[in-house]
């Protein structure tokens, strides 16, 4: 059922579940494993110019270490790729690209706290994708009453 499985991988905290979740998923169908991180462009285009090239740098070394963090995690082998561009639209064409059969991300990203319920990048990933979208919601810490602030018992 499911031979190909994509996971979309920012590093951010609330990727890490989505990411446990998509190995486990290709592990139970022996699905082989595509790791995507996307550098966004639109971040890049809209910081001073003197800033680009050390800001590109700067979320190639973070894609790095979240595709590298695939790969610690996983019991097989992670083919894994890095793409310039809007993640969301990169994302659905890399999942054309390989043929996916699903697509995994986390439903907060770095810029989650503006989205209430999926995140931007993963609202448009589930509205264009070509293939089923597995989004996984971070879980609140304990204590945490969803708000970034703690509750008092």
């Amino acid at each position: 059922m499911f031979d190909t499985v994509v996971v979309a991988t920012d590093g951010s905290d609330s990727v890490k579940r989505a990411v446990d979740v998509a190995l486990d998923l290709a592990a139970r169908f022996e699905a082989d494993v595509h790791a995507l991180s996307v550098v966004d462009a639109s971040e890049v285009d809209a910081s001073p110019q003197q800033l680009r090239d050390e800001l590109r740098t700067a979320l190639e070394t973070t894609a790095d270490a979240a595709l590298a963090t695939v790969e610690d995690r996983a019991d097989r082998q992670v083919t894994t790729a890095i793409r310039d561009g809007r993640p969301a639209a990169e994302i659905c064409e890399y999942a054309r690209e390989v043929d996916a059969d699903a697509v995994a991300t986390g439903t907060r990203g770095r810029h989650g706290e503006n989205r209430l319920l999926l995140g931007s990048v993963a609202e448009r990933v589930v509205r264009t994708s070509p293939v089923p979208v597995l989004t996984v919601r971070q879980l609140e810490p304990a204590g945490d009453d969803g708000d970034g602030s703690t509750a008092d018992a």
